[in-house]
């Protein structure tokens, strides 16, 4: 059973279930501000409470760091050196908490074509603080919603990526994706075929949308990709918009093992690789696919 812990004081925004074997990982919930600083903080504490509860692996959501279109050129220029800026701070904490670290995503301009804009990249270290792996949004978040904010178009700021990432970890091959990724069925199916056992999306979904298919989009690709999916997202009023949170760890049968509400916090949940390889032998769907 998922259960809320507490710590002495001010209650605890985390959510665990550690039942059954296999090495734990961790989502990690934010409502970043225009300030980079306070940000940074907030994301520093939660990995560390995760770590503390034992997650080998942790994840943070989309654009943890820099929360804000004014900003983003300016770290997107200084992210484009390795070990500077924030990639140096997502090493750091890697390597301070002895964690895998899933850096959700900063803005970075290494490899870019347009100097107008930036990557929405997400960055991997190891336990050791080594940059391991680097995935760019692929999928551009151009949309009129029926929210505060309006209008929505992502390749105003952003451009997109065009490479699939499957990175092996301790706890097995992650893919990686980013929040309007989601939305895209095809590339989930290609991360299975790249090897992927593990799906994770930084997200920042609004809270329109994150009502209304937040949680069904996430297990619908828990099942038909028969992965585990790790969904770390925001949650709560931002400067200048509202996310829904609501992170969550769902297992390859769809079913949710751990979810947060609104708010920072985090929730961890066990990765049980033989479960998972027994639903796909169960229902062997990658072999009995037709139309690819």
């Amino acid at each position: 059973m998922s259960s809320p812990l507490s710590e002495s004081g001010p209650r605890v925004n985390q959510v665990v279930n550690l039942t059954g074997p296999g090495p734990a990982v961790a989502v990690v919930q934010l409502v970043s501000k225009l300030s980079v600083k306070d940000n940074l903080s907030e994301a520093a504490l939660q990995i560390q409470r995760a770590a503390l509860q034992g997650a080998k692996l942790i994840m943070l959501p989309e654009s943890f760091a820099v929360f804000g279109d004014p900003q983003m050129v300016s770290y997107g220029a200084e992210a484009s050196i390795p070990k500077s800026g924030l990639r140096l701070w997502l090493s750091q904490q890697a390597q301070a908490n002895k964690v895998w670290l899933i850096g959700g995503t900063i803005p970075c301009q290494g490899g870019i074509s347009d100097f107008k804009k930036v990557r929405s990249a997400c960055f991997v270290y190891d336990h050791e603080g080594a940059e391991v792996a680097r995935y760019d949004k692929i999928h551009m978040f151009d949309v009129d919603i029926a929210d505060s904010h309006g209008s929505y178009r992502e390749s105003d700021t952003f451009e997109a990526g065009d490479e699939l990432v499957v990175i092996d970890t301790p706890v097995g091959k992650v893919g990686l994706t980013i929040c309007y990724d989601l939305r895209f069925a095809e590339i989930h199916a290609k991360l299975v075929d790249l090897g992927a056992q593990i799906i994770v999306n930084a997200a920042a979904f609004t809270k329109t949308t994150g009502q209304a298919h937040w949680h069904i989009l996430l297990r619908a690709r828990a099942i038909e990709t028969q992965c585990y999916i790790l969904a770390a997202s925001h949650g709560g009023q931002h400067d200048h918009r509202q996310t829904y949170g609501h992170s969550m760890i769902i297992d390859p049968w769809g079913e949710i093992l751990v979810e947060l509400g609104e708010g920072p916090g985090v929730a961890l949940a066990r990765i049980n690789l033989d479960h998972l390889q027994a639903i796909r032998t169960a229902f062997p769907l990658k072999s009995q696919r037709r139309l690819i």
